[in-house]
């Protein structure tokens, strides 16, 4: 009986998705006819604007007679260009995430005593609850580390004194903690997986409240926990990188339209962790791995460009890959020229290879790099220029870490948490109405008839 319930039920469900379809399709050309932004962006990719920020600024290009131009892509947290921020840590050889984390949420660089205390009081926070690794985590281990997430954020509610009060000092107090714990969430959700899911050996290691948020993520992943400088500096330098990009971003919006409604910080953050995980959005980077390894099996030459470069073609042409017609990693809803996170990131991925021995595999990334701009531009039509993302070379450089495919987007969601606190408690201090947009109805009346009368 049980046997036969799963299939006519299955039988019934095929049914109901054609009526489905039909009914919840619209005809793309009424977006024209009523002038809809779809995904709230025009032809030319510019988004609409939707509110106001002082957490971060993205500029695309340059401005000439109130339109944008192509150029240079500027990321901006807080005021204070990107480029100048990385350059401030590196040159004075220290981590930059938990001054990046300052910024964000304070809104000014802190003094190096401010930058201790804070940098203390992080680490302070890092200790999940009592038993809640293995009455949460431990159980019911799921293949994707994004819902471990989501499922962990939603249990610390319970496990939270006063979750409901949405107060500015409580709030920044439940975002300072989940800044804090995602790493070791993340990691031990990953830990669980391979113990019962792969039937691995399985270690959990506690926070070491000496060590950076960078350093503390491998000294948390790895049995040994040993890791050297250099993977540590270019972890922190990924993570200040994905940290924050402004408030339009689907899931720092999410976090926005989330928080407008009063709602709690755990249920928003887990709302936004379920925006990340899409592959559109924080899912990118696990996708440009794996058209790589795909492209490594195909392509005799990695230095032969006609042979990369008809690669790519199959790949626009849905012929290669996963048949989506994209070439991951290249092309961003903003940056038409370059991506400043991109950029900063390829000039330490080389260091990264000398050190893991991994010349050729950087070599083809650039090569991609190079040659996917020109071949779009011949296979599509394009309204704007189409440069790499930070995505492109995010992955290259976890894998370099010898991190797990699976860690790849929790590693973008445990940078990222900074800047959706920074949203949330933006969105709790300024705003006063629910976000609420309008939508155009396009379905015809229809006359009611009584269930007796109906085909």
């Amino acid at each position: 009986m049980g046997e036969w319930n799963r299939y006519t039920t299955q039988t019934k469900i095929e049914e109901l998705s054609k009526l489905c379809r039909a009914n919840h399709q619209i005809d793309p050309d009424l977006y024209a006819k009523y002038d809809v932004k779809r995904g709230l962006r025009d032809i030319n990719g510019k988004g609409v604007c939707a509110g106001l920020t002082n957490v971060s600024e993205i500029i695309p290009g340059t401005e000439e007679n109130g339109e944008t131009k192509l150029g240079e892509g500027q990321l901006l947290f807080r005021g204070y260009h990107i480029e100048d921020l990385v350059n401030g840590f590196i040159n004075d050889n220290r981590f930059g995430y938990e001054e990046t984390v300052y910024l964000l949420l304070f809104g000014q660089l802190p003094n190096a005593q401010e930058l201790d205390d804070f940098s203390a009081l992080l680490r302070s926070c890092r200790t999940l609850p009592p038993s809640f690794t293995r009455d949460v985590i431990m159980k019911s281990p799921s293949e994707d580390m994004m819902n471990t997430l989501a499922k962990s954020v939603l249990a610390l509610y319970s496990y939270d004194h006063n979750p409901n009060d949405t107060s500015i000092p409580n709030v920044l107090r439940q975002c300072i903690q989940l800044i804090a714990q995602f790493p070791s969430i993340a990691v031990y959700g990953y830990q669980a997986y391979r113990y019962y899911k792969n039937d691995q050996s399985l270690f959990l290691h506690q926070p070491d409240p000496n060590l950076s948020a960078a350093e503390n993520l491998l000294s948390l992943l790895r049995a040994d926990q040993k890791y050297t400088q250099l993977e540590a500096k270019i972890l922190d330098l990924a993570m200040v990188l994905h940290a924050e990009h402004g408030g339009g971003n689907n899931s720092s919006f999410t976090v926005h339209v989330v928080s407008s409604s009063g709602t709690d910080t755990y249920s928003t953050m887990a709302a936004a962790l379920g925006s990340l995980k899409g592959p559109k959005h924080g899912g990118a980077n696990i996708k440009v791995v794996q058209m790589f390894d795909d492209m490594k099996e195909r392509v005799k030459d990695w230095k032969d460009e006609e042979e990369v470069g008809q690669y790519l073609r199959k790949l626009l042409h849905k012929d290669a890959f996963d048949h989506a017609g994209l070439i991951y990693g290249m092309g961003h809803a903003v940056y038409s020229q370059s991506d400043p996170r991109a950029t900063i990131l390829r000039s330490f991925v080389e260091q990264l290879a000398d050190e893991k021995q991994c010349h050729e595999e950087y070599a083809l990334y650039a090569l991609v790099e190079r040659l996917a701009p020109q071949v779009i531009s011949e296979e599509r039509r394009i309204y704007k220029g189409v440069c790499a993302n930070v995505d492109f070379y995010s992955g290259l450089v976890y894998r370099m870490l010898n991190l797990p495919n699976e860690l790849f987007t929790p590693i973008f969601a445990v940078s990222r948490i900074a800047g959706w606190s920074a949203h949330r408690l933006e969105e709790l201090l300024g705003a006063s109405k629910i976000i609420r947009p309008a939508y155009k109805a396009v379905k015809g009346w229809e006359t009611y008839q009584p269930i007796s009368e109906r085909k």
